[in-house]
């Protein structure tokens, strides 16, 4: 199991912005950067009398937007369907807050 930890840790060594800055892409003329929110993780176990192990990972990448020129400066442009996603659960937990501070404030 060592060897393959290892061999993880390899591969996913420099991940970070490499992976969370895309190459600089021409589109229509422009140059820009895509920008994403990377993560991933790994875990692994096992059982010392038996020998029997496990282990497995997973990751995610969301699409958060990108760098382009604006007006001669470098100006970032979110990814509005992202941005939206993201904010559902929070505007949810937020109503949901609300409601409790009104039904408490009631009674």
């Amino acid at each position: 199991m060592s060897n393959s930890f290892a061999s993880f840790v390899e591969t996913f060594k420099n991940v970070g912005v490499a992976k969370a800055y895309g190459e600089p892409v021409s589109v229509g003329g422009e140059e820009i950067v895509p920008v994403a929110l990377v993560s991933f993780g790994f875990g692994g176990g096992g059982e010392a009398g038996d020998g029997a192990s496990g282990g497995g990972g997973g990751g995610m990448v969301l699409p958060l937007g990108v760098y382009g020129n604006d007006g001669g400066r470098a100006g970032f442009r979110p990814n509005t369907v992202v941005t939206l996603v993201c904010l559902v659960p929070l505007i949810a937990v937020l109503g949901a807050a609300v409601r409790g501070a009104l039904r408490a404030a009631r009674s």
